[in-house]
């Protein structure tokens, strides 16, 4: 895994081999922005459990995921916490003009973040409107999910849960591999039994239950307990209750 921490740092050094390049803050910049980024980045890795930040801790920072996944954790008064969200590659972590962090963000997988500072960052957002543009799609976009996720959650079965988390990750990782969603879609699972039925709110007997009798059906197929290929996307949607236009996308 250090190996993998080490090649991608290696590439994103580069912002035109940088894996999200298409998808995230940057996406829009030319090469006059970019450079003014680079000027304010630098990288950071965590390992899977590692908190990135505390919730009310000041921010310094702001940034991209650029491997791994994260979990955006909220912690009640009597101690017990929820996973209100995740984020996934390309995914931004941090709000500008905003001192403090909301939520923890917790490393869920070990994570390589592109991070920027946050006082020049929010700069460039003032002198670059590609930046600024391109950040609100973004929070748009989150939002949409979000309200999409509140629908998972309160009225989708165990079943239906399952598969719309899997076209979740089906459909950011074919984007950030430039695919389309025709033919056999293959990834690697980044998510573990236990924190995918955190964020589902489901016990783990049921997320492996669920997980069996998708394959079984066909749905899925699996090998180990990470590697899944999904013979046919629009199945998976019609299993998670969502129309062929896809349903959540974030």
């Amino acid at each position: 895994m250090n190996k993998l921490k080490d090649d991608i740092l290696h590439l994103s050094q580069d912002c035109g081999n940088c894996p999200i390049r298409h998808r995230a803050v940057c996406a829009r910049c030319d090469s006059d922005e970019l450079e003014r980024l680079d000027q304010i980045k630098y990288y950071r890795s965590f390992e899977a459990g590692q908190t990135v930040i505390w919730s009310g801790d000041r921010m310094e920072f702001v940034g991209s995921v650029v491997s791994g996944i994260a979990s955006l954790t909220q912690t009640m008064e009597d101690g017990r916490t929820q996973m209100v969200g995740l984020l996934l590659p390309s995914d931004f972590v941090g709000r500008p003009g905003r001192e403090s962090a909301a939520y923890d963000v917790v490393a869920t997988t070990d994570l390589v973040m592109c991070c920027f500072r946050k006082k020049p960052f929010e700069q460039l957002m003032v002198d670059t409107p590609h930046v600024a543009q391109r950040l609100l799609e973004m929070t748009l976009d989150e939002l949409d999910a979000a309200r999409e996720w509140m629908l998972v959650l309160g009225r989708k079965t165990a079943r239906e849960k399952i598969a719309s988390l899997l076209s979740i990750i089906a459909r950011r990782d074919a984007s950030l591999k430039l695919q389309g969603m025709q033919g056999q879609l293959v990834f690697d699972l980044p998510l573990t039994r236990e924190a995918m039925a955190d964020y589902l709110g489901l016990t783990l007997e049921t997320v492996s239950r669920q997980v069996s009798a998708l394959k079984r059906d066909g749905v899925i197929q699996l090998e180990g307990k990470r590697h899944i290929t999904i013979p046919d996307f629009a199945r998976l949607l019609e299993e998670a209750g969502d129309d062929g236009d896809g349903g959540i996308m974030v």
